[in-house]
């Protein structure tokens, strides 16, 4: 991916300091479709440099989304230099997340809280967002702005994780695009961009039903090119069906999630559960029935390898595979997917999840043994 130019200058604007800590209807109306390279030699009075690239964390981590600013000290006052940090959701699209003019400083939505200015010496606007959550994820614009002129960079906010596909009981091709948003955050993830499974196609995954990104688009990896996924003799690549219709179009999810705040362990018991037993039984050990993004986060980061099916929150079987060996189900690692029995008659194992602060008993109850590998 190449990286985005750290430079960008947009046009002049008198920005009054009435409605510094209000919503912001004045800058959402200037636009911001011209968009100037700020070249060497050029001397605007305020200048914008952000980090070229992009800035890597995971999720309930903390980082610094790096912006520093150079102007004209002798023709404004540092009091007068306002600071604004918004996302791009869409291409012409922002949300603010902080502002701060003087003394002044407001952070806006989810970001309350979680948001201060770095601060490290004169000129210095980086932003530091603590207890990094999923939705973070994305491009941020940093602006600085003083009576007449402003200029602003882009800083790209990207996640640790793994990307997983997903279809509901239901079947595949049964999510529209909002459905398909909502199914990845019960299952503990968000939609993902092309980005993530971009590089999670360069990592070797390879899947052959389509699914929804955040982008509104449907997309499919394909590492090895067959005539059910596209015919045989297509390159390999990821497949792209461009932006599709949100409401009426069905399709499968592609989900992102990362690190998790606990640990999902396999409980070890007396015998086999229906998924009301399941329930109980992850109950009664002080966890939950582990989300399928829980699961693969547990397989990816915490190295989960476990050769035994068991259900999760959704009502499917699944079991994570970090070394494959004959007798578990092929011969690549992954998280194997066994569909969605009956839930009342059908019995398994099952996979727990607990919180941070509430580790995982060291011995099963029913038998020993560890609690990641058979």
């Amino acid at each position: 991916m190449c990286p985005r130019s750290p430079w960008a200058a947009v046009p002049a604007a008198l920005l009054l300091l009435a409605g510094v800590l209000a919503s912001d209807t004045v800058l959402s109306a200037r636009g911001r479709k011209k968009v100037v390279h700020v070249m060497e030699g050029d001397s605007g009075a305020v200048v914008v440099q952000t980090a070229p690239g992009k800035v890597v964390t995971h999720r309930g981590g903390t980082i610094i989304l790096p912006c520093r600013y150079h102007y004209d000290v002798s023709a404004h006052d540092p009091a007068e230099i306002r600071l604004k940090w918004t996302k791009v959701t869409e291409p012409m699209a922002f949300v603010d997340v902080f502002v701060a003019l003087g003394k002044a400083r407001r952070a806006f939505g989810s970001y309350r809280g979680r948001t201060a200015l770095q601060e490290d010496g004169f000129g210095d606007a980086s932003l530091i967002i603590r207890n990094v959550t999923l939705q973070d994820y994305g491009r941020y614009e940093c602006e600085v702005t003083n009576e007449l002129e402003d200029d602003a960079g882009m800083v790209k906010l990207d996640l640790e994780g793994v990307i997983f596909p997903y279809h509901p009981r239901l079947g595949r091709y049964t999510l529209n695009f909002h459905e398909a948003q909502q199914a990845c955050l019960e299952q503990d993830g968000i939609l993902a961009s092309h980005d993530q499974l971009h590089q999670a196609w360069l990592e070797g995954m390879d899947w052959c039903n389509a699914g929804w990104l955040e982008d509104g688009s449907v997309q499919y990896p394909i590492s090895r090119p067959r005539e059910e996924c596209g015919r045989k003799d297509t390159p390999v690549g990821v497949r792209n069906y461009g932006y599709r219709h949100k409401e009426s179009e069905h399709y499968d999810a592609f989900c992102f999630t990362s690190n998790l705040n606990g640990k999902v362990y396999f409980l070890k018991t007396y015998r086999k559960l229906s998924y009301a037993e399941a329930v109980q039984a992850c109950k009664n050990n002080g966890a939950a029935v582990a989300k399928v993004g829980q699961l693969y986060a547990a397989w990816k980061i915490q190295l989960l390898d476990r050769c035994e099916a068991g259900w999760l929150e959704d009502g499917s079987i699944r079991y994570p595979i970090v070394n494959p060996r004959a007798r578990c189900g092929g011969r690549e690692p992954g998280v194997r997917n066994l569909g969605f029995p009956d839930k009342k008659y059908k019995l398994f194992g099952v996979y727990c999840f607990k919180k941070a602060g509430e580790a995982a008993p060291e011995k099963m109850p029913g038998g020993g043994g560890h609690p990641n590998r058979v």
